[in-house]
C-alpha cells in the first residue's frame, strides 16, 4: 500500500504558532488548537503543544508533522514568540535554530531570517487575524542548527539552522517538487555570486572529488541528485559558459542510455551500458559484476581509464545534446573514494 499521507510544513506550523502565541499576548485565552489560511485560501487546523505567557509577551509551540514525507524536521518542535513592539509593522527575527540568510540569489535578502515569501505572508496574517497592533515575532525551531546539516543549506549560504520553506503549506509525501526547489535555490545562488563555469555533482562523493582534483569556489559546486533533466534545463536559462559534470560512472552512465532521472527506482542499473561499452573497447566481455563499480575494479588501470574516457566521452556528447550546445561541457569521472578515473572534454578553467 502506497503513502499518500499530506501533512504540514515548517511555514504553517510557524504561523499556527504565531497566531496561539498572539491570541495569548491579546488576552484572548490559550487555544488548544487554532486555524491557519493556506496560500490557496483553505483552512486547516493544527493543535498545540504548549502555550504560555501573558499581556506582555507569549510564546507557543507546534509538533510537526511532515505526513508521510521522510523530512528531517518530521516530530521537529516551531515556536513562535511574540511581543509588543513600536510603530504598526510585524517584525519577523530567527530565533534558535532558524538560519539566517548570507548569500545572494535566494528569494530573501542576505541578513534576513532564512523564511520564504510565502511562510512570512502566512505568519503576518496569522497575527493579523488577531491583532492589527505592531507585533514582533520569534520563530525558533530547537535543534535546527543540527538539523540544517542534512539540508542543503549549508550550500546555500543559510547559517545557523533551518530554513522555512514551502509555497502551498502543505507537503506532499515523496513529492519530489521540494528537492527540485533546493537545487534551483542552489543553482540561483551560483548565478548570484557570478559563477559561469560551475560543477555539477550528483551528491558527497562528487562533491569531495570535486574540490580534491580541481579548485572551484564553495558556490560553484551545485549537488544534483538525480535531477540531471531538470537542472540541465534550468542551467539552460543562466548566463553559463562552461559545465563540469563529475560523479561516479555508476550514476552518470544512466545519462548515456536516457535516463535523465537517476533514481534507483526510475532508471535501470548502469551496468548493462557499461559492459557493452566495454565489449566494444576491448573486444571481450568483462567479469560480470552486479555494480559498475566491480565493473571497473575488475580491469587493470590502463583498461579503466579507456573505458572512462570513452564513457566520459558518450556521457558529454549527450548532455551536450540535451542543452542543444548551449555552453561547453566536461566530464570527469571517479571511483567511489574519489580517484580519477577519466575524464572528456576541457577542464582547464576549473583548475
Amino acid at each position: 500500500m502506497s503513502s499518500d499521507r499530506t501533512g504540514f510544513t515548517t511555514g504553517t506550523c510557524a504561523a499556527a504558532a504565531t497566531k496561539a502565541a498572539t491570541m495569548v499576548l491579546c488576552g484572548k485565552g490559550r487555544p488548544e488548537e487554532v486555524n491557519v489560511t493556506l496560500p490557496n485560501g483553505s483552512i486547516v487546523t493544527l493543535p498545540l503543544a504548549m502555550v504560555e505567557g501573558n499581556t506582555s509577551s507569549a510564546w507557543a509551540f507546534v509538533k510537526k508533522d511532515a505526513g508521510d514525507d521522510p523530512d528531517v524536521t518530521d516530530g521537529c518542535l516551531v515556536s513562535a514568540s511574540v511581543g509588543w513592539t513600536d510603530g504598526n509593522d510585524i517584525t519577523l527575527l530567527a530565533g534558535e535554530g532558524v538560519g539566517t540568510v548570507t548569500k545572494p540569489g535566494l528569494s530573501v535578502p542576505p541578513g534576513e531570517p532564512a523564511i520564504n515569501p510565502v511562510p512570512r505572508r502566512m505568519i503576518t496574517d496569522a497575527v493579523r487575524e488577531v491583532t492589527q497592533r505592531a507585533v514582533r515575532v520569534t520563530i525558533s525551531i530547537p535543534g535546527g542548527k543540527e538539523l540544517a546539516q542534512k539540508t542543503f543549506n549549508p550550500r546555500l549560504g543559510v547559517e545557523g539552522g533551518l530554513s522555512i520553506l514551502g509555497t502551498s503549506g502543505i507537503v506532499r509525501p515523496f513529492s519530489s517538487a521540494a528537492l527540485q526547489d533546493a537545487l534551483k535555490c542552489a543553482l540561483n545562488v551560483a548565478v548570484a555570486c557570478k559563477v559561469t563555469a560551475p560543477v555539477f555533482v550528483p551528491g558527497r562523493i562528487g562533491e569531495k572529488a570535486a574540490r580534491k582534483l580541481f579548485r572551484p569556489s564553495k558556490e560553484q559546486v551545485v549537488e544534483i541528485s538525480n535531477e540531471w533533466g531538470f537542472m540541465l534545463e534550468q542551467a539552460m536559462n543562466c548566463d553559463f559558459d562552461r559545465l563540469l559534470i563529475l560523479g561516479h560512472p555508476g550514476k552518470l552512465a544512466k545519462l548515456t542510455v536516457g535516463y535523465w532521472d537517476t533514481h534507483s527506482s526510475r532508471s535501470g542499473s548502469a551496468v548493462p551500458s557499461v559492459i557493452s561499452l566495454a565489449e566494444k573497447i576491448f573486444g571481450r566481455t568483462p567479469p560480470e559484476r552486479p555494480t559498475v563499480e566491480g565493473i571497473f575494479r575488475e580491469l587493470s588501470t590502463t583498461e579503466q581509464k579507456g573505458l572512462a574516457d570513452e564513457l566520459a566521452a558518450d556521457i558529454r556528447r549527450k548532455v551536450s545534446g540535451r542543452i542543444l550546445g548551449r555552453f561547453e561541457v566536461a566530464v570527469v569521472l571517479v571511483s567511489m573514494t574519489g580517484a580519477l578515473l577519466g575524464q572528456d572534454g576541457d577542464t582547464s578553467v576549473w583548475r
